[in-house]
Formats: structure tokens, C-alpha cells, sequence
């Protein structure tokens, strides 16, 4: 059970709806997970829509790789809803399912790709470790470059913030799905 309402309602403000239109016409096509929560500050929602977008559907990485990281943070995030969102999205962009049962286990996947290995390498260490090492970064740059190195860095920040959106406000999945994975004990910090 959520702990706040979840959009959409008919009790949204026009800002609201406005946002939540955008939403819907663009490449995302419906409305679920973080932005349900977000829609409480419809500039807000907004720009976390924006910024979604370009990171899921506009950067110069495949959407395989980037479905990859996504698929690492997720996990590592301990978030069971963009594990479900995102596999489904995985498996479209060709991620095989023995690469996926890996990063279920949080294991190193076997058969990778060298785009893959360098992908899985990146993600893993910046979640694991929250910054990169110098030859991993290295390892991105030269294979993909600059651009992509940046924007693998925020995509990786941003589901890191989609994950954290999931969790903390309890945001359901679909009713009659299971959770891939249960959830670590949560308890409050001494």
C-alpha cells in the first residue's frame, strides 16, 4: 500500500494534468512508478519527465546498454518496481535471460559482450562504490566516448532517484505481480 495518493485522480489541478497529458503522448505512453508520486508538484513532475525522457530514450547509448545499467541499479537500489518495469524493457532490447538472472543474484553475468562487460563494470562499481575507478571510467571513454560517459553517469543517477522515489513512498506493483527479489530489512538509523 502506497503511503501517499497516487496520481492519476480526479482531483487533479490543471497543472497536473497538463503534465500528466505530456506524459502520456510521449514515448512512455501511460503513467507509472515515481512520476505517480512526483505529479504532487506538477513543476516538478514536469522536469523529472523531461529529464527521464532524454536519459531513457535520447542519449547516444543503445537502448540495450542502457537498459543494462538501468537493470544494475534497479537491483542494486533494491527496488522490486523498476526491477519488474525495466525487465520487461530488457528483454525488448535484447538483454538475454541468463544475463538477467545474474543481475537478479547480483552476480557478474556470464557471456557479456565487451559492450557489456564495460557497461555492467561502470554501473556496478558506481552503485557499489559511488564513483568509478579511473581505469574503469577510461574503459567507457574509449569505447563509447565523452558524451556517453556522462550520460551513462546520470542515467545511473537518475534511476538511482527513480529506485529511492519506488521504495520510500511503497509504491505498488501491478496488482498480481510478485516481487523479483524481497526486500533487505529497513530499520531506522541509531
Amino acid at each position: 500500500m502506497p503511503r501517499i495518493p497516487l496520481f492519476p485522480t480526479e482531483e487533479m489541478s490543471s497543472a497536473q494534468r497538463a503534465v500528466l497529458d505530456k506524459i502520456i503522448s510521449g514515448p512512455r505512453g501511460k503513467i507509472q512508478g515515481p512520476l505517480r508520486a512526483a505529479l504532487h508538484n506538477p513543476e516538478l513532475a514536469e522536469r523529472w519527465q523531461a529529464l527521464g525522457a532524454i536519459l531513457r530514450y535520447d542519449t547516444s547509448l543503445p537502448p540495450r546498454l542502457s537498459e543494462l545499467a538501468i537493470m544494475i541499479t534497479g537491483r542494486a537500489c533494491n527496488s522490486p518496481f523498476e526491477w519488474y518495469a525495466h525487465r520487461i524493457e530488457s528483454e525488448k532490447a535484447g538483454i538475454e535471460a541468463p544475463i538477467l538472472e545474474a543481475l537478479l543474484l547480483q552476480q557478474e553475468p556470464p557471456g557479456m559482450s565487451q559492450d557489456d562487460a564495460v557497461i555492467w563494470k561502470y554501473a556496478t562499481e558506481l552503485n557499489r562504490h559511488k564513483s568509478v575507478s579511473d581505469s574503469t571510467y577510461q574503459a567507457v571513454v574509449d569505447r563509447f566516448g565523452v558524451r556517453a560517459v556522462v550520460e551513462l553517469t546520470a542515467l545511473v543517477g537518475y534511476y538511482t532517484l527513480v529506485a529511492m522515489t519506488l521504495n520510500c513512498h511503497e509504491i505498488p506493483l501491478p496488482e498480481g505481480v510478485e516481487p523479483a527479489f524481497q526486500l533487505p530489512q529497513q530499520g531506522a538509523l541509531s
